[in-house]
């Protein structure tokens, strides 16, 4: 069928027009689902999880005679707390990390490098173990790795 010109132009606007909507419908629904992206504290499972990771790597430190001694004088379901609280906090969650900064907290333990990787590896092996994704775990243990210099600060 042939249409007039007015017809044609008419039609070709139509297109165009339905074609900028959808554009401009999906670019927003990419907006809004980047917008509403997952936080790490989500990917680790939230709350639960956290706490079932710190469980899991205080019978790891249990375990470990060269590391437990750190933990001789500790108040351990308040460092299970803190450690949980802080987890949630770097990791983005609902949390706030209110205790001491980590160069006072570790000051004069004598803390090597030795200790300090003993440690990341429970913390990963308890991560694992309590099933959080590779993705999930590397970015954790990145945001954690600036500590690394206020542990070992006092050392």
């Amino acid at each position: 069928m042939i249409y007039p010109r007015k017809h044609r132009r008419t039609r070709r606007y139509l297109r165009a027009l339905t074609f900028a909507a959808a554009a401009f419908s999906l670019a927003g629904c990419t907006h809004q689902s980047a917008t509403h992206s997952i936080t790490l504290y989500e990917r680790l499972g939230g709350t639960v999880k956290i706490d079932a990771v710190v469980e899991n790597l205080l019978y790891r430190i249990v375990d470990d005679p060269e590391v437990v001694v750190f933990f001789a004088n500790t108040n351990i379901d308040l460092f299970a707390d803190s450690l949980a609280s802080q987890l949630c906090d770097v990791s983005d969650g609902p949390c706030r990390y209110e205790g001491p900064p980590m160069d006072r907290a570790h000051q004069h333990m004598g803390l090597t490098d030795v200790h300090f990787n003993r440690l990341v590896e429970h913390l990963d092996a308890a991560m694992q173990e309590e099933g959080i994704a590779l993705g999930a775990r590397n970015e954790l243990l990145g945001r954690l790795a600036p500590m690394y210099a206020d542990v070992m600060r006092r050392q």
